[in-house]
């Protein structure tokens, strides 16, 4: 379960990595620096990872992350509409 969440937020991060930075302004309160971070952190120093960040991660941050999502997606919808 720890392997597969940590992986999860893996993608996470690599995925914010392909967001343009114009469209992280519309969620300019995320941390999106860290965000992006983390894939490295949980890639090169997986030894270094307490499971109560994980926790608080996932238990904290992932439902305004997608709040986040959400709200860039919405943006970029609206932007495209006639």
């Amino acid at each position: 379960m720890r392997l597969g969440t940590q992986r999860a937020l893996e993608i996470i991060s690599e995925a914010c990595r392909h967001i343009p930075d114009e469209l992280l302004n519309f969620a300019s309160d995320v941390p999106w620096k860290k965000i992006r971070g983390i894939g490295n952190i949980l890639r090169h120093e997986y030894h270094k990872i307490a499971d109560d960040v994980i926790w608080v991660v996932v238990t904290q941050n992932i439902l305004p992350l997608k709040a986040a999502i959400n709200a860039i997606q919405e943006s970029v919808g609206d932007e495209n509409q006639p």
